[in-house]
């Protein structure tokens, strides 16, 4: 017959199993991340686990998600600390240079980034106030840039909606303009110096223990980063 302590652990594992896909879930998450990224997933598993709840917490800087009070974080998985698991939920990403027909007409010639320094290329203020440089990479060789350009914003969003409008040059995700480009509303340049890189990983403190919500919820990540095509 098994011991008092026995019975109540198990009631208490069994409480846990049945509340906590109930739980809050808090995740910290870039903002374009959560757009191109989490919400399809998030909404698939919310459609397997309708009582589970989530809260997603979009900023720029990376932050220490176990002061914050945040269960994991999304970010790309070079940014990712050493201390974390991490586990890959999206496909290779990519940062490509855009500009409109309009303005690419009208503008010196761009093949290589040192040609940059000719352009007009729209900033992006970062949440620690620096503004971002733009990175390269071709046969090993690695180049970052800052470059110039009368007009700063502080979103991404912002950053094609710029280039559309013929301000100059955007350093933009794939995905943003992907409509853009297909329509030929922009135009991309510097191909060969912008490829794919290691997409977002959801990441979260290695000695966490998680409840069943929370793992139910990396389980599901798990299971479809498995059954992703390879790129």
């Amino acid at each position: 017959m098994p011991a008092l302590g026995e019975i109540g652990l198990a009631v208490e594992e069994l409480h846990e199993q049945a509340t906590s896909l109930s739980a809050l879930v808090r995740i910290n998450c870039e903002a374009n991340a959560a757009e191109q990224v989490l919400m399809p997933l998030l909404t698939r598993f919310m459609k397997l686990q309708p009582t589970m709840r989530f809260e997603i917490r979009s900023e720029g800087r990376l932050v220490d998600i176990a002061e914050g009070g945040y269960d994991c974080g999304i970010r790309a998985g070079e940014l990712v600390p050493d201390e974390m698991v991490a586990i890959a939920i999206g496909p290779d990403q990519q940062h490509i240079v855009v500009a409109s027909p309009a303005y690419l007409d009208e503008a010196p010639a761009i093949k290589t980034p040192s040609d940059l320094s000719l352009h007009q290329c729209v900033q992006l203020r970062m949440a620690g106030g620096s503004i971002y440089r733009w990175e390269f990479r071709r046969r090993g060789e690695d180049v970052v840039i800052a470059t110039p350009g009368n007009l700063v914003v502080d979103q991404s969003r912002l950053l094609l909606a710029a280039a559309l409008d013929g301000i100059g040059l955007a350093y933009v995700t794939r995905w943003m303009a992907a409509d853009a480009l297909a329509d030929g509303k922009l135009r991309q340049v510097l191909e060969e110096w912008t490829p794919p890189y290691p997409g977002l990983c959801l990441y979260y403190p290695r000695h966490r223990h998680l409840g069943s919500g929370m793992r139910s919820f990396v389980d599901f990540l798990r299971a479809e980063g498995s059954s992703r095509p390879a790129p």
